[in-house]
């Protein structure tokens, strides 16, 4: 079986020209995940929208680059049995932040930010520990994360 993936922009926001890029690399990072059957959503919006979900569910009253919200839930219909992992939510404004200072070009931050999340919606976190510029991660998730960046290196989003 396959997984699904399902991709929406902030109402307010312009689409993004490489936004049908981004199914195809999730899917592959789902694959190499072992996902099977399942569903994820991803949101891109802005810093507002982001500072909101934020400081609604983690009580943290700031934007961040990308939040993840477990769910688990199963349905069923005429392709089968599919069981919803989660949503992602993306911001768009952090992203060329986040990629001046990784000193990364946009695409490379945004497969960072789809991994992340997708590691999180796979049961695994990272704790009080994020990516440091010129520093190695020690935890299990940012080694991991790390490596599946490296494998999918050459693939292109925008």
């Amino acid at each position: 079986m396959s997984n699904r993936v399902l991709i929406s922009v902030q109402e307010d926001l312009a689409e993004p020209s490489w936004i049908n890029n981004v199914e195809e690399f999730v899917q592959k990072v789902m694959t190499k995940l072992s996902f099977d059957g399942e569903e994820v959503s991803i949101l891109f919006c802005n810093d507002v929208y982001i500072q909101e979900l934020n400081k609604n569910y983690r009580n943290i009253d700031s934007a961040t680059d990308v939040l993840s919200f477990e769910n688990d839930e199963e349905y069923e219909d005429e392709e089968g049995k599919w069981r919803c992992v989660g949503d992602i939510a993306i911001s768009l404004d952090m992203l060329p932040v986040n990629a001046e200072y990784f000193e990364e070009d946009s695409n490379s931050e945004l497969k960072r930010l789809l991994v992340h999340g997708l590691l999180h919606l796979n049961g695994f976190d990272h704790f009080d520990e994020h990516l440091e510029k010129g520093k190695s991660p020690e935890c299990e998730m940012l080694k991991l994360q790390e490596d599946i960046l490296q494998n999918f290196k050459d693939e292109k989003i925008i």
